[in-house]
C-alpha cells in the first residue's frame, strides 16, 4: 500500500449505517475534511446552547417536570457523545502530527 504524504485517518464526526466509526484519509484539505469541521463547529455550537438551557431550568423557580428533564439529559447525552467524539478525533489527529514532527494540526476551532 503506498502512503500519500500528510495523509491520516481522522475520525469524523458522524457515524455510519451500522452505527460504526466512519474515517477519511487525507491530509485535511479535501471537501469531506472541510465538511467534518463544519459540522463539529455545529455539534459544539450546540452543546453550549444545551448547556445554557440546562442552567436556565436549574435556575428557574417553578417547577420542572420530569419529562423536561427526561428530554433535557437525553439531549445532553447525544451532545456527550459528540463533543467526545470531537475530542477523540483532535486528540488523534493532534498525536499523529507530533509523531509526524509537524507543530499545528490540520484543523483547529
Amino acid at each position: 500500500m503506498t502512503q500519500i504524504p500528510g495523509a491520516s485517518a481522522r475520525l469524523l464526526p458522524w457515524v455510519g449505517p451500522d452505527g460504526k466509526p466512519c474515517y477519511v484519509i487525507g491530509d485535511g484539505t479535501g471537501r469531506v475534511s472541510r465538511m467534518a469541521d463544519n459540522i463539529e463547529s455545529m455539534q459544539l455550537g450546540m452543546a453550549v446552547e444545551l448547556l445554557d438551557h440546562a442552567d436556565d431550568m436549574l435556575d428557574d423557580d417553578r417547577d420542572v417536570t420530569s419529562v423536561q428533564l427526561r428530554y433535557l439529559l437525553a439531549c445532553m447525552v447525544e451532545a456527550l457523545r459528540d463533543v467526545h467524539r470531537i475530542a477523540r478525533s483532535r486528540g488523534d489527529r493532534l498525536a499523529a502530527a507530533a509523531c509526524d514532527g509537524s507543530n499545528s494540526p490540520q484543523s483547529q476551532d
